[in-house]
């Protein structure tokens, strides 16, 4: 699919460029299984990242429902299945602490609006912009501290809570060791054994599936030999008819007007400019990273399947779906990785197989909702351990630790840190200001300016003594241009000709400008005349802007060393025959 795809009709690009390619019986088949495949894994892991950013668990399956299949359909991504993912946790969390779950969705609704604009304005390939270091650094610390906040549920520590600060966090979770319930242990980690063993196996069945089934009967015989485990239903409840029920309500996704909902002191929340402003940068973090999120899925997915997206109609089609999901209860999304690399290997071919597995997750609760208030805690734990390690790629980090340049790695380290003890916007602020500066440092460190003999170009070799070549080579800007300029004003009495080779100068910045014309003042005030070698097109019509060359007795523009010795010789020959 080529990005121009998407121009006369941003929206569907995806959805329309498959079905052009033509839909048969063993691509629906395909699309099918592998709906049905990523659906199962969706609804354990949908559930569990809701009650990691502080929400009833069905919120999380809302937007798998409502999300899921809005980006499917309307994204520039063929394979991308989205919904809650990992990567959101330590944004969203302290959202959810500070306004409730109607900031949450307010956030989420804000969000979208951004994405949205990032795509209309076309500004898709801007991910490539971001360096490797500062998505490495900030995946890395948001997996570190998802795994922190499974410790609690996966070992049953009672009073810990949660902290908008880490080291509060583990604090707590220090304290509370006495207090470990070996009920919950045990589910947690069989489940974690089962999740770390069954891919091993050649089977088609999602391990996922198998743990939670497990667990799950691990957990009712521990309850019927009375040893305490906490099940979802213990934790999570709802009111019908003036009845509370244990577990998720059985509905599908409603309307409902995120201002509505609990604000932070559990009262409806009252929307203002104030609100606005203090969610605003939430709100740019979380379209930030779901943006990076999924443009990195969408090439994963391309990868695997040969397949081109489009950048633009993605971030539209995922700007879309955050819009609308908070006004059936549901979260921030963005594309999942690990969900859509299942999706891919499982046979999947055009979008249908995201709205397959959006159905999927209805279905399951219309009709299974009751079951699932018997799912372990601990087990849910589990997954996330799972999805925080795979996030974290701790043995690429390593890898990367061992063979990558020293600048980039403190980068990484630092982003890392950053992500863990205070928050990933503070992270990829100060990431991207390093990696930034880095660049910086190392395009100055290839501009360089230095007198070569003057045999370097055979025009020059026979000219007299009292001429001589500089040469300049690199992108001449402020933190370059000093340096790479300072020799040009140290030459001796005796010269009284300069040639200046800029033929690999491919910019140049208004500091270079401005040194640059200073420097040639300097060298037009003892009396040398310049000649500038093979100018670009581009620079030296910056260069007469600012008028370079105007009196062109003193310097002037030449096309090659031939010319400038040309106009040498000339020279000379005048002061001779003077």
């Amino acid at each position: 699919m080529s990005n121009s795809s998407g121009r006369s009709f941003p929206l569907f690009t995806a959805l329309r460029a498959s079905l052009k390619d033509g839909y048969s019986l063993s691509k629906a088949r395909g699309d099918l299984l592998a709906g049905i495949t990523v659906g199962i894994i969706a609804i354990p892991l949908g559930m569990a990242l809701a009650i990691a950013v502080g929400v009833a668990p069905q919120h999380g399956l809302y937007t798998g429902i409502v999300a899921g299949l809005i980006i499917a359909l309307t994204g520039g991504s063929r394979f991308n299945i989205s919904g809650p993912t990992a990567a959101f946790v330590v944004i969203l969390l302290p959202i959810t602490q500070q306004h409730g779950l109607g900031g949450l969705l307010l956030v989420t609704v804000m969000a979208g609006v951004i994405l949205f604009c990032l795509g209309l304005a076309r500004l898709g390939n801007l991910i490539q912009f971001v360096p490797y270091p500062v998505v490495m650094g900030f995946t890395a610390g948001i997996g570190i501290v998802i795994a922190t906040l499974q410790i609690t549920d996966f070992l049953g520590l009672q009073g810990v809570g949660q902290h908008q600060h880490y080291l509060e966090q583990w604090q707590a979770i220090s304290a509370a060791l006495p207090s470990i319930q070996w009920g919950d242990s045990l589910v947690g980690l069989s489940t974690l054994a089962v999740l770390l063993l069954w891919p091993r196996l050649t089977t088609k069945v999602p391990g996922h599936l198998v743990a939670l089934l497990l667990g799950s009967l691990l957990a009712a015989l521990l309850l019927w030999l009375d040893i305490p485990v906490a099940i979802l239903g213990s934790r999570f409840s709802y009111e019908l008819e003036g009845v509370v029920h244990a577990g998720i309500p059985p509905f599908a996704p409603h309307w409902v007007l995120p201002w509505r909902l609990p604000g932070g002191d559990g009262q409806p929340l009252a929307v203002s400019f104030a609100l606005i402003r203090d969610l605003l940068p939430s709100a740019l973090a979380v379209a930030m990273l779901g943006a990076i999120e999924s443009l990195l899925c969408a090439l994963v997915a391309d990868g695997m399947a040969n397949t081109r997206h489009d950048p633009n109609a993605e971030l539209m089609g995922q700007g879309l779906g955050n819009m609308l999901v908070p006004f059936f209860g549901g979260i921030t999304a963005t594309a999942a990785i690990a969900r859509t690399a299942t999706s891919v290997r499982a046979g999947a071919h055009t979008p249908l197989a995201g709205v397959i597995h959006a159905l999927v997750i209805l279905l399951a609760v219309v009709l299974l909702a009751d079951l699932f208030a018997y799912l372990p805690m601990a087990s849910l734990a589990a997954m996330l351990l799972v999805v925080a390690w795979n996030m974290s790629e701790a043995p690429h980090v390593a890898h990367m630790l061992r063979i990558g340049p020293r600048q980039d790695i403190w980068v990484l380290l630092i982003c890392l840190v950053l992500t863990v003890l205070f928050d990933m916007v503070l992270a990829v602020g100060v990431g991207l200001l390093l990696a930034s500066v880095l660049f910086i440092k190392r395009m100055a460190d290839l501009s360089q300016g230095n007198r070569v003999p003057r045999q370097l170009h055979k025009a020059l070799a026979d000219l007299p003594d009292s001429v001589a070549l500089y040469q300049i080579n690199g992108p001449l800007f402020f933190a370059a241009a000093d340096k790479a300029l300072h020799a040009m004003s140290t030459y001796d009495d005796g010269i009284r000709y300069l040639a200046i080779d800029m033929q690999a100068v491919p910019s140049m910045d208004m500091s270079a400008l401005v040194i640059f014309e200073k420097a040639l003042h300097d060298l037009q005030r003892r009396g040398i005349q310049v000649y500038l070698i093979g100018v670009r097109a581009q620079v030296r019509l910056k260069l007469k802007r600012a008028g370079v060359g105007a009196e062109r007795q003193r310097r002037i523009f030449v096309s090659s060393p031939e010319k400038a010795a040309q106009l040498i010789n000339g020279q000379l020959a005048q002061l001779q025959s003077a």
